[in-house]
């Protein structure tokens, strides 16, 4: 069977040009002479798009891609994607479905072979401009934890707003009125991209008075090395918050780190909460107050949504809103009288 890749390397052009010319993408600024070249060598090789494949018919065994924003070397300093990826990888097996993993490359490419696939799972932060990386006949893209495009693509997400909210409530009732907030913008491919998190942190206290600027210490990383940086940054200020908000629990371990090092005891001197309730949260010392995300849920989802979706051959995109839970641990306590 003719793939994208057969025709790209003879028409000498790029898969994601053959692509779109196939799938008559009108945005694609090509000349007539490459696309005339590109249509007659498909129909040499006698290529059909997946639409033409499948016809009316389900394949009895689906194939999609898998596309993580991270790394593998990045999923083990910061495990909740390595979790949802778990989650996906895991339903796939379940279910008999071949699971194809696709990388992302530093130029921002996607690593793809042109070779038939029912649909694409994409797990990280992506927003609108990197939706043009992914194939343009893929029309079952379903994209974890972002939702880049709410009207043409399905999404599994999470409801920041009543999370965070709800942890910033309890930390309020607990007599705080002076809160941090440790996090980061990360930096993909040259760009930085801010967490809806820290946009929601800023909101709900502003609309309180309570927010301070100069109380959010932002890095480039969601890792423990740069969550004991920023504490470090914080413990040298002459006056500091009485509780933080950590961005994530992988950040929360360097905080503890740090604060430990500091001789400033948690919760006594400072309230720490983090996002997310990874494994070893319930086990740091103090145990870590934390809001639960079912990230491992999140990646099943997302399995189920592509499936669904194949099967009613369903045009409306779907946007999946899983809940979150606060847990309360040992981490947060009233601020100190003197405080």
């Amino acid at each position: 069977m003719a793939t994208i890749k057969e025709i790209a390397q003879m028409a000498g052009v790029s898969l994601a040009t053959v692509s779109r010319v196939l799938n008559y993408d009108p945005s694609l600024s090509v000349s007539d002479e490459t696309r005339k070249r590109i249509f007659e060598i498909a129909q040499q090789l006698n290529y059909k798009t997946p639409r033409e494949r499948n016809g009316s018919v389900m394949k009895e065994r689906l194939r999609i891609g898998l596309v993580s924003w991270y790394t593998e070397q990045e999923e083990l300093l910061d495990p909740y994607y390595l979790a949802v990826r778990l989650g996906v990888e895991r339903e796939c097996f379940q279910r008999q479905i071949e699971c194809v993993r696709l990388f992302l490359h530093d130029s921002g490419e996607l690593e793809w072979n042109g070779e038939p696939l029912d649909g694409i799972i994409a797990i990280g932060r992506f927003e609108k401009e990197d939706i043009e990386r992914f194939p343009g006949e893929m029309e079952h893209l379903i994209f974890v934890d972002s939702s880049p495009d709410d009207n043409r693509f399905d999404s599994v997400v999470l409801d920041f707003r009543k999370s965070v909210g709800e942890l910033l409530a309890y930390l309020a009732g607990l007599g705080h009125r002076e809160i941090g907030y440790i996090g980061s913008r990360n930096c993909v491919q040259n760009r930085r991209v801010k967490d809806d998190r820290e946009i929601i942190f800023r909101e709900w206290l502003e609309q309180r008075n309570m927010y301070n600027p100069s109380y959010v210490y932002t890095g480039e990383k969601l890792y423990a090395e740069d969550g004991y940086r920023l504490m470090k940054q914080a413990l040298a200020q002459e006056r500091r918050p009485t509780a933080f908000f950590v961005e994530n629990d992988s950040m929360a371990v360097g905080v503890l780190r740090a604060v430990h090092e500091a001789k400033v005891k948690v919760p006594r001197d400072i309230s720490v909460v983090g996002f997310n309730d990874i494994a070893i949260s319930a086990y740091l010392q103090p145990p870590l107050t934390t809001v639960k995300v079912h990230m491992e849920f999140m990646g099943e989802t997302a399995v189920e949504l592509l499936i669904e979706r194949l099967a009613a051959k369903r045009q409306i995109a779907k946007k999946i809103v899983l809940p979150t839970v606060l847990t309360v641990r040992d981490s947060c306590a009233a601020p100190a009288e003197d405080a």
